[in-house]
């Protein structure tokens, strides 16, 4: 029995891609080999933008062509949010429309034993564990919400559990990941509204695993995913403060515009200078702790002046990393229909600005590394012989190192900036 699997989108869809083949491999189920066709196919699809709704459907209709026979099953966020659109594309034989029904899936392919999370990602250096699912939100441009409105925490033992045996397999960076990350615990705390002394936050999850013992296997690090400013807690960060060396200074904080009149009109929670606030409290606690964020360009009555204004707080922010992208229209969200619609060339226009402010933060940044010790994850190995990898606070670095093999440790001292990375 041959198994394909394609997965578009965030770390969670990444996850739960690997539970899924890893419940079908405890039955016998095998990767196909390169130029084999296979028994099923497995999509997981997404749908934040239009393009990753359109490049679900290519991949769909690309393995239905070249594996005619097999069943082709649908997950993810585009099959929740257009279930019938999909069960309408060739080949498709069933649609998941909640993640919540992925153990019955397995179930209807005769798994019996099914897992409670995962053993490895493959070939990746770095293993996913989702912890969380569902947003509360509503921000205005988000289609999410409509598709994963469930918040649903997993118990804390069990995912010190899929940790340690993640770290156990030779897993030396395990990322903490979820729709909501900030949210870990949520849903029980809305049980008790009035015993906050017995809340359950993401900051007690972090505390655990970081005081938890080395592996068998050597010593390991724990970073965190997407978070909101707003959850970037004091006990957050004293967390990361007191376990430097297994917390990665490290955290993608989303700030989509850094105008107060489009962060309204986005119905986010918070204003530009309450989240340069929060980079700030970050960097008082922290020995430069890299701060990466996205950005949305183009959202709906976006002027030139409000465009600016978030170009300026991106350098008050100081982020090592911006993903900054075009505004997309999701229908069934309030922005679908916003007046004053951002014209195509005008957002690729500041999509190349934002870029540029990007490399002029991320190259000064860089800058202050230089002649500091870095751990860094060798992640592969370049056609000279050096090896290239990421560092605890995000940045790619490239080095000559004996013995440097794909998912090991080394210590570094980067001596240089050099095409947007650090050459140690």
């Amino acid at each position: 029995m041959k198994l394909k699997t394609h997965t578009l989108g965030c770390k969670v869809n990444q996850y739960e891609t690997q539970y899924v083949r890893e419940g079908l491999a405890s039955i016998g189920w095998a990767d196909a080999a390169e130029g084999e066709a296979a028994d099923l196919c497995v999509v997981n699809t997404c749908t934040v933008t239009a393009e990753g709704d359109s490049k679900s459907r290519q991949v769909i209709r690309r393995f239905a062509r070249e594996n005619p026979s097999a069943k082709i099953v649908v997950m993810g966020c585009y099959a929740t949010r257009a279930p019938d659109e999909v069960r309408a594309l060739p080949g498709v034989t069933e649609v998941v429309t909640d993640k919540r029904e992925l153990p019955d899936l397995l179930g209807r392919f005769g798994v019996t034993d099914v897992p409670l999370g995962v053993s490895g990602l493959g070939s990746r250096s770095r293993a996913y564990v989702k912890v969380q699912d569902g947003c509360l939100l509503r921000c205005s441009f988000c289609v999410i919400p409509h598709v994963r409105p469930n918040l649903a925490s997993r118990p804390m033992d069990e995912v010190v559990q899929e940790v340690r045996r993640l770290t156990e397999n030779g897993y030396r960076e395990v990322v903490l990941t979820g729709i909501h990350l900030g949210h870990y615990g949520v849903d029980w705390n809305r049980q008790r509204p009035r015993d906050k002394e017995s809340w359950v936050r993401l900051s007690h999850l972090v505390r655990r695993l970081a005081e938890l013992p080395a592996g068998p296997s050597g010593d390991w690090r724990v970073r965190l995913s997407s978070i909101e400013a707003t959850e970037v807690t004091r006990e957050l960060i004293d967390v990361m403060a007191d376990h430097p060396d297994r917390v990665c200074p490290h955290l993608h904080i989303s700030m989509q515009s850094g105008s107060d009149s489009v962060l309204r009109r986005m119905r986010r929670r918070w204003g530009s200078q309450r989240f340069v606030d929060r980079c700030g409290l970050l960097r008082e606690r922290l020995d430069r702790p890299a701060i990466t964020t996205d950005v949305i360009v183009g959202f709906p009555g976006e002027t030139e002046a409000e465009f600016e204004e978030t170009l300026a707080t991106c350098r008050a922010a100081g982020f090592s990393k911006i993903h900054g992208f075009p505004f997309s229209r999701r229908r069934g969200t309030p922005a679908w229909d916003m007046p004053d619609q951002v014209d195509k060339q005008v957002k690729k226009e500041r999509i190349h600005r934002l870029a540029e402010v990007e490399a002029e933060l991320r190259d000064a940044y860089y800058e202050s590394l230089v002649g500091s010790p870095l751990r860094v994850l060798v992640e592969s190995r370049l056609a000279d012989g050096r090896v290239a990898g990421s560092s605890c606070r995000y940045a790619p670095v490239e080095l000559a190192v004996v013995g440097g093999e794909a998912g090991r440790f080394v210590d570094a001292t980067p001596v240089r900036v050099a095409a947007g990375r650090l050459i140690a």
